[in-house]
Formats: C-alpha cells, sequence, structure tokens
C-alpha cells in the first residue's frame, strides 16, 4: 500500500479488489481524487460519475464478500469516451448540438466493460465529431498532453490517453478509425490497442441511422493502458459477443503457439520522410524483439501508401456525403476549418468510386495477408515524426498534408482492419516516442506478446507519468 492506489495497474487491483487486499471503493476513490486533483489542469475527463460510481464500487465489495463469480475486471476504475452510449448520459461526441443526447442503453462495449465489473468513473474528451488528431471543441474545452502542453495529447481519444497516462483510471476506452487510439497513445507514453476489425461488438442507440461503409468496416472499439498485461485484460472484457454489431466475430483470443515468429521491420516504404528520432526508435525495438527470438528481418509489407491513400479517399470521400452537413450545422469553427482542409485533399467520392476503392480493400489486404504467411508481425512507426504542435491540422493544404503523411502506417492498417498496438519506447526533448507492432486478423495475442517483449526491455526509458 506504499504506493498509490492511482498508480497500480487494472491487472494488480483486479487481483487485489477479488482476494480482499484492497477494496473496489479504495481503488475508485483513489481514482476519483487523482482526477479532482489533474484534471483541472488537462482537462481529459469531461464527466465525472462519482456518486455512481461509488455505489458501483460498493456493490462490488459486497459480491467480494458474498463470494460471487467475478469478471476480470472486478471493481475496477475505468473511463469511457463521449461518443459511445453510455446509458442516462449524453453522448455528445464533444458538439454543443449534443450535448442533450441522451443514452437510452449501453454501448456493446460499455455493456461489456460492466458485465466485466469495471467500475466507470468518468466520460473522456473527444474532438469535435471525433475527426481531429487534436482534442479541442467549444462544448468541452481543449485537453492538453500533460508532456508537453504545446504537443497535441492526439486525436480523437486524446481525453482517454491523458486520463491513463495520469492515473485518472487504470483503462481508459477508446475507438480507432484511422489512429485514434494507437496515436493518442504514442503521443502521451501510453499503450495503445487497436484490436481486428469485429473483434469487439459497436453500435450507438443515439445515432440518427446507421454509420457510413467506411466506419463499418474500419472503425474499431479498443483500450489505452499504461502496460500492455492491462491491455490485454481490456481486450477480454470488450470482446464478448453483442447481437447489435452484424460485424461482430467471435474469434478465439489466443491462436496456435508460433515459435519464433517472423517480424518485417520497416521505416518509410512511401518515401514520405521519417524523423532519426522515430527511426532510432524503431531500430531499438527491432534490436529488441531479436534478443528476445524472434526473427527479424527488414522487408517493406506491400501497399502501404495505396492502402493509406484508398483509406483517406473512402472514409473522407464519404464523410463529405454523411458528415459535412453537420459539420457546417452543428460542428465549432475549429471542426469546419480541419473538416474544410480535410475535403481539399479528398477527391469527390461517385458512385464507381466507392465500388472501386471498397474493393480495392479486398485486394490489398489479400497481399498483406500472403505477406505475413512469412512475416506474421510488422513492426513500423506510429508516426513519422513525434506528437505534433497544436493545430498543424488548421493551418494550411501543407500543414494537413504533413499530417497525413506523418500518419501513413496508422491509415494503411485501419483501412485493411488488422489489429495494430502502439508502445512506448522511451523520450526524446521531452515528449514521448514509441513504435507500432501489427499483426494478422484476429491474433492480437501475437501482437500482445511482441509488444510486452518491447516493453519490458524499455522499461527503463519507456515514459511514464504515473510511476
Amino acid at each position: 500500500m506504499d504506493t498509490p492506489l492511482w498508480r497500480w495497474s487494472a491487472t494488480q487491483l483486479a487481483t487485489a479488489i477479488r482476494t480482499r487486499q484492497i477494496t473496489s471503493r479504495e481503488a475508485v476513490s483513489a481514482s476519483l481524487d487523482r482526477i479532482a486533483a489533474i484534471n483541472p489542469d488537462v482537462n481529459a475527463v469531461v464527466s465525472v460519475q462519482a456518486e455512481e460510481a461509488l455505489a458501483a464500487a460498493d456493490l462490488a465489495d459486497r459480491m467480494v464478500a458474498a463470494g460471487t463469480t467475478l469478471g476480470p475486471l472486478h471493481g475496477v476504475p475505468v473511463t469511457t469516451k463521449v461518443n459511445v452510449d453510455q446509458r442516462g448520459l449524453p453522448t455528445t461526441n464533444g458538439v454543443v448540438a449534443f450535448k442533450d443526447n441522451i443514452a437510452k442503453d449501453d454501448a456493446p462495449v460499455v455493456a461489456n466493460l460492466r458485465r466485466a465489473g469495471a467500475v466507470i468513473i468518468g466520460r473522456t474528451n473527444t474532438p469535435a465529431f471525433s475527426m481531429r488528431w487534436f482534442t479541442d471543441n467549444d462544448l468541452h474545452g481543449r485537453t492538453l498532453n500533460p508532456w508537453r502542453p504545446d504537443r497535441t495529447p492526439g486525436g480523437s481519444s486524446g481525453g482517454a490517453a491523458v486520463a491513463a497516462a495520469t492515473g485518472m483510471c487504470a483503462i481508459a476506452h477508446g475507438n480507432d478509425g484511422g489512429g485514434s487510439i494507437r496515436y493518442p497513445a504514442y503521443c502521451t507514453g501510453t499503450v495503445g490497442l487497436r484490436p481486428s476489425f469485429g473483434r469487439v461488438p459497436a453500435f450507438n442507440g443515439t445515432a440518427p441511422g446507421e454509420r457510413q461503409l467506411s466506419l463499418q468496416l474500419i472503425s474499431v472499439q479498443g483500450a489505452i493502458t499504461r502496460n500492455v498485461e492491462d491491455a490485454r485484460l481490456a481486450l477480454a472484457a470488450m470482446a464478448a459477443p453483442d447481437p447489435r454489431d452484424p460485424w461482430h466475430v467471435a474469434m478465439p483470443l489466443e491462436g496456435p503457439r508460433l515459435d519464433h515468429p517472423g517480424v518485417a521491420v520497416c521505416l518509410d516504404p512511401a518515401g514520405v520522410g521519417i524523423a532519426p528520432e522515430v527511426e532510432a526508435a524503431v531500430r531499438k525495438a527491432a534490436a529488441i524483439l531479436h534478443q528476445a527470438g524472434y526473427e527479424v528481418t527488414w522487408r517493406d509489407p506491400p501497399d502501404v501508401a495505396a492502402a493509406a491513400g484508398a483509406w483517406n479517399d473512402l472514409a473522407q470521400g464519404e464523410s463529405r456525403v454523411t458528415l459535412a452537413a453537420q459539420v457546417e450545422q452543428h460542428g465549432d469553427a475549429l471542426a469546419r476549418r480541419a473538416f474544410a482542409l480535410m475535403m481539399n485533399r479528398t477527391p469527390e467520392l461517385d458512385v464507381a468510386g466507392l465500388i472501386r476503392l471498397s474493393s480495392v480493400r479486398a485486394t490489398y489486404l489479400r497481399r498483406w495477408q500472403i505477406f505475413m504467411q512469412e512475416h506474421p508481425l510488422v513492426l513500423c512507426p506510429v508516426a513519422m515524426e513525434t506528437a505534433l504542435p497544436y493545430g498543424v491540422d488548421l493551418e494550411s493544404d501543407a500543414s494537413v498534408d504533413r499530417l497525413y503523411r506523418s500518419h501513413i502506417f496508422l491509415f494503411a492498417t485501419a483501412f485493411l482492419g488488422l489489429p495494430s498496438i502502439s508502445v512506448p519506447t522511451g523520450v526524446h526533448e521531452g515528449i514521448p516516442i514509441g513504435v507500432q507492432i501489427v499483426g494478422p486478423r484476429f491474433r492480437e495475442d501475437l501482437v500482445l506478446d511482441a509488444a510486452t517483449a518491447i516493453e519490458h526491455a524499455a522499461a527503463q526509458a519507456a515514459p511514464s507519468l504515473s510511476t
């Protein structure tokens, strides 16, 4: 008990609560106290459910005392993002006009967290419409990166990443349609797991209709944590089936064991430019995996630039049709400016283009799957430079192009629906840095194992705000 409970991992908390070393009320109270102390400076948690959380913690403790069967996250404090439904609370998505958009039911990922025994203590910030790489909006305000306030904490799960990084929660829920879990984790020195498409069920009853096709095929629900072990625990809790998601696939969380799995290491296959510190981080991680017994080969996976471009043309092209009117009517000035610049680099999407882009996804994924027969894992940058200065997406067409070049691996892997993880490796000029590991569909276990090897070897250099 010498270490404050807000510093404990989710795994440690769950074990200690189950074995009666601590109570859930103690764990939840520690997180709530941490929010009160830290959140005014960073604005990560925009809605705190203290009374409800303490009541849920007391119930969790009574269940322990009664010998009830307990879930894997029993009594553990977690947060959810304001763009998913949580019963009785508004799904604001960072938009003023949606402040009274009250959810009647929990989204599947929220329901699964509760079913696993987690105690939801608050809601985390996102940019308006969850579409920027900088977490700021007129409804909830700006979330600051606790490492360097002049740099982005990432988006759209910037609030989630900052909450996890600073110890306000043990697990922060997030979602990722183009990097929105992995990039905030990268910017804040946390671990961000993007599961395979179809792994974690999703649905928002507050939405006016079904999501656009690209989001149905690309966007996933996942977690941001302070270590890899907690990411594995969170995935197991979040992945339970839910009939509301027609895309969900109930696959085992563990696949066949691979002895000395192959790792393809790549730096800049599209020639967009890579910062020296990012290259050094990837080389360091490659050496770690080699020492850990992985078969490391320097080889570029196929179609990285093409897949990233297709992500933009499909996801943003559809957004021009499905989202533009809402952004114009309800978006704040930041959202309108960012959206306009995104549209400047996005071609008009007609029926022929939609058919082509929907089809070519299969082509690129097939080529990656063939590639992964020999190299099941790909080690690559999360982004081609460290966390960007605030507001790059608002400046000019050239600055937005810089942003898209930097995030080429995030877009490509999102388009393909592959599981991937951002794991920290160190600090450069006061800002965290890390690497990304990509794996075959539904083999999050391979991705997590490799991330664990990197985490353990880089423990002295990897950043942390909560130790």
